[in-house]
């Protein structure tokens, strides 16, 4: 990416964000925006897939504190005037004098800026002018690709046992054709002319030299006389492709997934950036989850928790017996040891089972003389500090109007 990119361009306005949003904020933003655009979604819409490739672009920046640092400086510094209305102490310089950018940019010995500071972003497109006489150029050199990030949903037991899936992209990639060299098979890129493969011009302004691209090759450095037909000289074409992703035991809802080298094929020879994959996790009918542990709710009846009992219960693998003592109240949780999700560094969390007491919603005649006579013999008051507290207050019947 160039320096000129970094001025021209304003990547919060891509993202539909402002300077001030958090790096949250900036990735929501563009995993919307990614959503919407996406080729998957948009088949053969050259207006969204342009749209997509400068959103990405501008995710690349602003996602890593320190680009977007650099970025902000950059066009800030721009942005302020700072290189309108000459420097300080041109006025008085001698007629032809030069004025040496790096004592601003920390290019020289003795740099104040530190490295990667403003001499590294600036480097390329400035020199000294004058007595120095020449431009400095650079050789274009091979780019990283962009990170792709791509979700999968799994179902609740591939999320605790792990998973090996077949996840499908459609994105930037190799011309099949040309292999990525942007030229007709049976030829090959020459030496641009103009810029001596370089990838830059220089010229002279006032009083220090002017880099840019070179026009004529787009900063690459050659000439592709013959495009290829498959990628029209790109080098780069929309393509569908399988990965296999392998998703390890007890990943989580929301876990990110780092796939070296499968995201966008890199720019002159550049390695292929990362692939992440956002994971999402579907809900389970019986199990629930909390952290390394499962949880489970349990119905009894009102004689299993008051007598106590012995159940059967389900674990993601098989069953256990579970003992209710006797008098359990309703949503006492239990713990079932190394029956949860396994951990990364071994072992496994344990199974929660919370019991709750079911009440029936219907009852036949000899169940209800059955509980009453319960009631009756039983005497027993579940609530003697509520009783206690009514039975200190004066009770104020309710009147009519």
């Amino acid at each position: 990416m160039s320096t000129k990119d970094w001025l021209e361009k304003d990547y919060y306005a891509a993202l539909g964000v402002t300077k001030n949003s958090s790096a949250g904020e900036i990735k929501k933003a563009y995993r919307k925006l990614a959503r919407e655009l996406h080729p998957d979604k948009k088949p053969g819409d050259a207006k969204a897939e342009a749209r997509f490739k400068e959103v990405s672009e501008a995710y690349d920046v602003l996602s890593v504190d320190a680009k977007r640092k650099e970025y902000d400086e950059a066009r800030s510094l721009f942005a302020g005037g700072a290189f309108r209305g000459g420097f300080p102490g041109a006025g008085n310089s001698p007629a032809g004098a030069t004025f040496d950018m790096s004592d601003v940019f920390g290019t020289a010995g003795g740099s104040t800026m530190g490295g990667g500071g403003l001499g590294d972003i600036f480097g390329g497109l400035f020199t000294g002018g004058g007595t120095r006489g020449r431009a400095r150029t650079q050789t274009p050199s091979p780019s990283r690709g962009q990170d792709v990030t791509a979700e999968i949903t799994l179902g609740f037991d591939e999320a605790v046992h792990g998973a090996t899936l077949p996840l499908q992209l459609s994105g930037p990639g190799t011309c099949r054709t040309c292999h990525g060299s942007g030229a007709k098979p049976g030829t090959t890129p020459h030496t641009c002319p103009t810029c001596n493969g370089s990838g830059y011009i220089s010229r002279n302004q006032g009083a220090f030299g002017f880099s840019e691209p070179c026009r004529d090759c787009q900063g690459t450095g050659q000439v592709i006389d013959d495009p290829c037909p498959g990628c029209g000289g790109t080098g780069v074409t929309t393509q569908t492709r399988t990965i296999t992703v392998r998703v390890p035991s007890g990943v989580r809802q929301g876990a990110r997934l780092r796939i070296p080298g499968k995201g966008v094929p890199g720019a002159r020879g550049g390695p292929a950036g990362d692939l992440f994959v956002v994971v999402h996790v579907a809900a389970h009918e019986l199990f629930g989850r909390s952290g390394d542990d499962l949880t489970l709710t349990v119905p009894v009846t009102f004689v299993e928790a008051a007598l106590g009992t012995t159940l059967r219960v389900p674990t993601m693998d098989s069953s256990v017996t579970l003992r209710v003592p006797p008098g359990t109240p309703s949503g006492r949780t239990m713990r079932v040891r190394g029956r949860g999700v396994a951990k990364r560094g071994g072992g496994a969390g344990d199974l929660l089972v919370t019991v709750e007491v079911a009440v029936p919603q219907a009852m036949t005649v000899e169940a209800r003389e059955a509980l009453s006579k319960y009631a009756a013999a039983q005497d027993d008051d579940p609530r003697p500090h509520i009783t206690s507290a009514v039975g200190t207050r004066r009770v104020k019947e309710p009147t009519d109007g």
